[in-house]
C-alpha cells in the first residue's frame, strides 16, 4: 500500500485521526513557512521529503529498539503545526542535523542555516502527517499511515511531499 493510499484510507475511516482539515492545516503551515522564509514552496516540499526520510530512519530505529508503541508515542506527543526543538533533539544527533541541512541545501539551494532553523517546524509537520492514521477509539491500535511510512522493505516508495501533493489535489485544497 502506498503512503497516499494509507492516508486516503485514514481520511475515509471515521475512527482514524485523518481529516481534510488536518491535512489542510499541514499544507497551510508549509505555505506559511514558505512565505515567512521567502523560500520557494516546491523547495520547501522537497526539504520536507528529505526531513521525512530522516524521521523515517529515526522512527524505524526507535520502533526496532523500543517497540511500536514508543514510535507511536513520539508521533502522538510531538506532532503538530507548532515548532518543537525538543523532538529534533530526541530524533537526531547534532551530526545528523548537519547532514540533513547539507542534503537539503544541496538538493534545494536553501541554506543549511535556514534548514536548521526550520527543523523544529518541519519535523512536527511530518509527525502530524503520520498521526493521521491513529485510531481515535483506541490509540494503541496499529497506525496504518505510520506503518506504511516505516515500510520495512526499504523500497524507497515513501515520499511525504508527493503524498501531501496528491492529498491536496484529492481534497481540492
Amino acid at each position: 500500500m502506498s503512503l497516499f493510499n494509507a492516508i486516503l484510507g485514514a481520511i475515509e475511516s471515521p475512527d482514524r485521526a485523518a481529516s481534510p482539515d488536518g491535512i489542510g492545516a499541514i499544507l497551510n503551515t508549509v505555505q506559511s513557512l514558505s512565505q515567512g522564509t521567502q523560500a520557494n514552496p516546491e523547495n520547501l516540499q522537497s526539504a520536507m521529503s528529505i526531513v521525512g526520510k530522516y524521521v523515517r530512519s529515526s522512527l524505524q530505529e526507535k520502533r526496532n529498539n523500543e517497540g511500536e508503541a514508543n514510535a507511536q508515542a513520539i508521533v502522538n506527543q510531538f506532532s503538530g503545526t507548532s515548532p518543537s526543538p525538543q523532538v529534533v533533539q530526541m530524533l537526531f544527533s547534532h551530526p545528523q542535523v548537519e547532514q540533513i541541512a547539507a542534503e537539503v541545501e544541496k538538493k534545494t539551494g536553501l541554506s543549511a542555516n535556514m534548514i536548521q532553523s526550520m527543523l523544529p517546524s518541519l519535523v512536527p509537520l511530518v509527525l502530524q502527517f503520520l498521526q493521521s492514521g491513529t485510531d481515535m477509539s483506541n490509540p494503541q491500535n496499529t497506525n496504518s499511515v505510520l506503518n506504511t511510512f516505516l515500510d520495512a522493505d526499504g523500497d524507497g516508495d515513501v515520499d511525504i511531499a508527493d503524498a501531501l501533493q496528491m492529498a491536496s489535489r484529492h481534497l481540492g485544497k
